[in-house]
């Protein structure tokens, strides 16, 4: 019920209207996302990579109503870019294709990530496509067949989400197509027909997905805080001789750093998911609905905030 409740709330622009005039739930959003300007967002990727930690920087927000929208986040995109290659910095980037127009026009998101990924292979810097809701699965794939992946190659990579009935063929296709992969369980709410509704079945679902890229994929990632299921690629890797240098695990900003750091110590790659921008509260409400125990952080301090304001 909870997390129904919060992939919910995710939609509704009133509900974030009123949270973002909260200081205290501002200061937990700050747990997960790693402030709303380029300049935090860097400051936080060269703390990760004094850990000997990489990042992929995300700019939040999705669908774009009009044109002028998606050219200031394909703008934004480069600027990004520019920003990584001129500070050094250990990191990468992820872009969704309604930001850059999908739903306006597709041939305006191709022209918009055309010219992020062309910047971004003069700078030899990666970029990966984040998966959306499942309407936008089929509509995100073409466009990385039939028009991203050929002119880029592995310069460019896509995202599969484990808990769609539909992505142990996805994987299969990807990795015959020689494509990096980010493999995630997903935070979309979706209908029983399109996804598996019990975590046991998303589990089994991430694991046949991991084994499937780990023997063929092409450097793939795996994006889960799920202690079992990394321990799982890590005992199916040693077992089949695939060396720690062949994947990473990516981790989400804000979460788990205990893990992060007992996964370098071992010699794991660790890459952090590190998203900024004003636009934060539908992926803090995608995170709560992941655990929603985190509500009761929100409410404890919303609670003594309105007591000592009463106070006054």
């Amino acid at each position: 019920m909870l997390r129904s409740t919060f992939l919910w709330l995710s939609h509704r622009r009133a509900v974030f209207d009123f949270i973002k005039r909260n200081g205290l739930a501002r200061q937990f959003a700050s747990r997960f996302v790693a402030g709303e300007t380029l300049d935090r967002a860097l400051a936080a990727t060269r703390e990760l990579n004094a850990k000997d930690v990489t990042v992929t920087l995300d700019l939040l927000g999705e669908s774009v109503s009009t044109a002028e929208e998606s050219a200031r986040a394909r703008d934004a995109a480069i600027e990004i870019l520019n920003r990584i290659h001129a500070g050094g910095a250990r990191a990468n980037l992820s872009i969704k294709l309604t930001q850059m127009g999908l739903d306006i026009d597709p041939g305006l998101a191709v022209a918009n990530a055309r010219g992020i990924l062309d910047r971004a292979r003069a700078l030899n810097t990666f970029v990966r496509v984040d998966m959306e809701a499942s309407p936008y699965v089929q509509r995100t794939l073409d466009m990385f067949y039939d028009e991203l992946q050929p002119s880029y190659g592995d310069g460019v990579g896509v995202v599969i989400q484990s808990m769609l009935r539909r992505s142990d063929a996805d994987v299969e296709r990807l990795v015959e197509r020689k494509a990096r992969v980010r493999l995630v369980k997903g935070a979309y709410r979706e209908p029983a027909t399109v996804a598996y509704p019990d975590k046991a079945e998303v589990d089994a679902a991430y694991r046949r997905q991991s084994e499937r890229l780990l023997d063929g994929g092409t450097y793939p990632a795996f994006g889960t805080h799920d202690e079992p299921l990394i321990s799982h690629i890590r005992r199916y890797a040693r077992e089949r001789g695939i060396g720690p240098e062949r994947f990473e695990v990516q981790l989400l900003y804000g979460v788990r750093r205990d893990l992060q750091d007992g996964l370098r110590r071992d010699g794991y790659h660790v890459r952090v998911y590190v998203p900024f921008g004003t636009e934060w509260y539908p992926y803090l409400m995608r995170r709560l609905a992941e655990r929603p125990a985190n509500l009761w952080f929100i409410i404890g301090n919303v609670a003594r905030e309105t007591v000592r304001g009463s106070r006054k």
